[in-house]
């Protein structure tokens, strides 16, 4: 039961400085509603990691206040840790024991009674789609089924916020698509959730708000929509008839936006961002042979460019 209404995570001027002087929150503010999916980018060492492990009480902050489904972390963290499931970078869940056990052993260990938790860890099974390899091995896991079972573990008792760290790292497509279908279920659930992670195509098909930070402080948030039409960025995007003329137009869109562009020699395609798209279209068709163009074009950016320009780490030509 929470202690208050309002945001399930709330952070008010949340600072850590570790004693080596880093400081690797430096004042964040976040407001994470119930039922809601929010996204935490930054580059490494931007402060994700360090956010998490404060939300999870891990970590004390060095000031500020943080609270999750209505607990304090520092002066109610049993309560914060009955409020949460975490799945970390890498599957945390025995080799050595089956499926079915792991998740056994877990309920056990959150309070439930030996049948209540047997029960629990079924449920769970069906739910992620591993009933078929219930009985089997973790070891004899694939990465994507590993994962599953590490998700199914951090929601073993309903938590009402669950956390997850860079869950599909290291994971193949097919295996990284069964992760974003099992978030998605999260959410049809009512659970709240906190996402971090470093693939932009999977903030932007997963998240309801993007907080993007950077050097320990919020550069932006919002709805992915918002950060595109904020960033003030298109992209050009030109394929070519044919690969000739491929490096004399890299040369036209790099002179016309400004900036070091994509080049895909297999599909003849270059694409790069720039603040004016229609005078930077107009620039590339007075300078490319016009019969070498098969589509000309400018697109709204992707959140990978929206990334780049607000941590600051985007090339551009002098």
């Amino acid at each position: 039961m929470r202690e208050s209404d309002g945001p399930v995570v709330h952070t008010r001027n949340l600072k850590k400085r570790y004693p080596n002087g880093t400081e690797a929150l430096a004042g964040i503010d976040v407001d994470i509603n119930a039922g809601e999916v929010r996204a935490l980018l930054g580059p490494n060492g931007a402060g994700k990691t360090t956010l998490v492990r404060v939300l999870t009480t891990l970590l004390p902050p060095t000031s500020g206040t943080a609270v999750v489904n209505g607990w304090d972390v520092v002066t109610k963290g049993g309560e914060v840790r009955a409020s949460v499931g975490v799945a970390g970078q890498y599957a945390a869940v025995d080799d050595l024991l089956t499926g079915l056990e792991n998740l056994h052993l877990i309920a056990k260990l959150r309070g439930m009674r030996r049948r209540a938790a047997r029960r629990a860890a079924e449920e769970m099974l069906v739910r992620f789609r591993l009933e078929a390899r219930a009985n089997q091995r973790v070891s004899t896991y694939s990465g994507g089924t590993r994962r599953r079972l590490d998700l199914a573990a951090a929601l073993l008792g309903g938590p009402p916020v669950v956390i997850l760290d860079e869950p599909t790292t290291g994971l193949d497509p097919e295996s990284r698509l069964d992760v974003w279908e099992s978030v998605g279920d999260l959410t049809a659930a009512g659970t709240t959730v906190l996402l971090t992670t470093q693939y932009l195509e999977e903030a932007d098909r997963l998240a309801d708000r993007v907080t993007v930070v950077d050097h320990g402080r919020i550069v932006a948030e919002g709805t992915t929509d918002e950060l595109k039409s904020a960033s003030g960025l298109t992209r050009l995007v030109l394929r070519l008839a044919d690969h000739h003329s491929l490096d004399a137009a890299a040369a036209a869109v790099a002179d016309a936006t400004g900036t070091i562009p994509e080049v895909e020699p297999r599909v003849r395609r270059i694409s790069a961002t720039t603040a004016d798209g229609p005078a930077a279209l107009a620039a590339v068709l007075s300078t490319v042979d016009k019969e070498a163009i098969a589509e000309i074009g400018v697109q709204r950016p992707t959140l990978d460019d929206v990334f780049l320009r607000l941590t600051a780490r985007q090339e551009v030509r002098a």
